[in-house]
């Protein structure tokens, strides 16, 4: 009997099946069920009948790969880009924009409740052009000169002729970078390329990843890049080493830093340095975060180039930046000079260790990384027991996990608002509002 069992457990789906698609899942992939298993099925839509193939049988779940749309959704449309299925870049062109947003709302609203976090009636949302919005891409050369992105189920390059997502500019950069590169044949040999531009595409930054201290022939590169792209302001060659260690910039020529304004404001920005990725959404995003907001004190916590603590010095009389990246710290020392912000380079725990105790800021702002705040700064957070908290989250896993924290603390949730600043992908940013109950 036991022997019948273990045969049972172990026995495998048919390699081809036909599933009905239920929902969105966070990730990329839609959930339908094969046997009664959770199966993952990418490049499908909710209610559409899809022959599938297995391509992954695992003892709680299962992915598939579609073979066949038997029956399309109504909201299905033709991808806006020819590699799009191929490339790893994007997970949801197939979908009309609205339908896009509406996945989106319901995977955040399903993960905040099923962690116990208790969601207003309406999720409001922010949305704006959703192609050639981003101001950064980064992509993958190989031995042969092509450039192109990581391929949806391998590290496989996709060579790719068209991006549009991002904005023409990069694009028009990282082909020319690929040419120049196959015609000079120098020393260099790039494992990838790093393009940020402003908004509006005046000024753009470069970095090339070698895994090598060569940069015999980047002075000629860059010359003849300029040249090509007058836009191109600055470069710099980053060895990335072995896994572990840090990179680390081996040559530069160039300005190392790049004017983005945004929000009202001229921020300086440099090489490596984290700025919000959607150059049509950012001002309106700054509003939602700071907007009648005003007190004596703010921190702005994981503050970048400061981004959100400009804004928040012109109705705080003094605002407190908090960043330990060097790559944006002197950058925020400069966006805030002149003005009630002061930059504390040091890490959010660290600095929240070591407060001031007496200091009591009306409001926190915290715009953590993928991986969230973690139990340890919540609870510091909730000692300091700041009036209003606005948590600014690409993640709603690590974002319900520190949600439901701060509200065992004594915060009630005021509102949830869905930012697509990554649309035809499954990433979301959420910004969410806590005051102290």
């Amino acid at each position: 009997m036991k022997r019948a069992k273990s045969q049972l457990r172990s026995a495998k789906p048919a390699l081809s099946t036909v599933v009905q698609i239920e929902k969105p899942i966070y990730g990329g992939a839609f959930l339908a069920r094969v046997d009664g298993k959770a199966t993952f099925v990418p490049l499908t839509l909710p209610g559409e009948q899809v022959r599938v193939r297995i391509a992954e049988d695992k003892r709680s779940y299962a992915t598939a790969e579609p073979e066949e749309i038997i029956a399309a959704a109504p909201e299905r449309v033709a991808p806006g880009c020819r590699h799009f299925g191929v490339c790893g870049g994007c997970q949801y062109q197939h979908a009309a924009y609205e339908a896009q947003l509406r996945f989106k709302q319901a995977v955040l609203r399903e993960t905040l409740e099923r962690g116990g976090v208790n969601v207003p009636e309406k999720i409001e949302v922010l949305a704006g052009n959703p192609w050639h919005y981003r101001n950064r891409i980064r992509l993958a050369l190989d031995a042969a000169g092509r450039v192109g992105y990581r391929a949806r189920r391998s590290h496989d390059l996709v060579s790719i002729s068209e991006c549009p997502i991002a904005a023409p500019l990069l694009l028009q950069t990282a082909l020319s970078a690929a040419e120049i590169l196959r015609d000079m044949k120098t020393a260099l040999r790039p494992a990838e390329i790093s393009l940020f531009s402003n908004a509006e595409e005046t000024e753009l930054l470069a970095s090339i990843f070698v895994r090598d201290s060569l940069t015999r022939g980047f002075d000629q590169v860059f010359g003849e890049w300029k040249k090509r792209i007058p836009a191109l302001i600055g470069a710099e060659v980053v060895e990335e080493g072995r896994a572990g260690q840090t990179p680390r910039t081996i040559a530069q020529l160039g300005e190392a830093s790049l004017t983005y304004r945004a929000g009202g404001f001229d921020y300086r920005v440099g090489h490596g340095a984290f700025f919000q990725v959607n150059r049509w959404l950012i001002d309106e995003f700054v509003n939602r975060v700071t907007a009648n907001r005003q007190g004596g004190l703010a921190w702005d916590l994981f503050a970048g180039v400061g981004l959100f603590a400009r804004k928040l010095a012109e109705n705080f009389e003094h605002v407190v930046a908090v960043e330990s990246a060097p790559t944006a710290t002197e950058a925020l020392k400069h966006n805030l000079e002149g003005t009630a912000g002061t930059c504390v380079r040091a890490d959010t725990l660290a600095f929240l260790k070591e407060r001031d105790k007496t200091a009591r800021p009306d409001l926190i702002v915290a715009d953590p990384p993928r991986t969230g705040l973690g139990g340890e700064t919540t609870s510091l957070l909730a000692e300091v027991g700041a009036a209003s908290v606005v948590y600014v989250s690409c993640d709603p896993a690590t974002l319900t996990r520190d949600l439901r924290a701060l509200i065992d603390s004594g915060y009630a949730l005021t509102s949830v608002t869905l930012v697509d600043l990554f649309p035809q992908t499954f990433h979301l940013e959420s910004v969410v509002e806590l005051r102290r109950s």
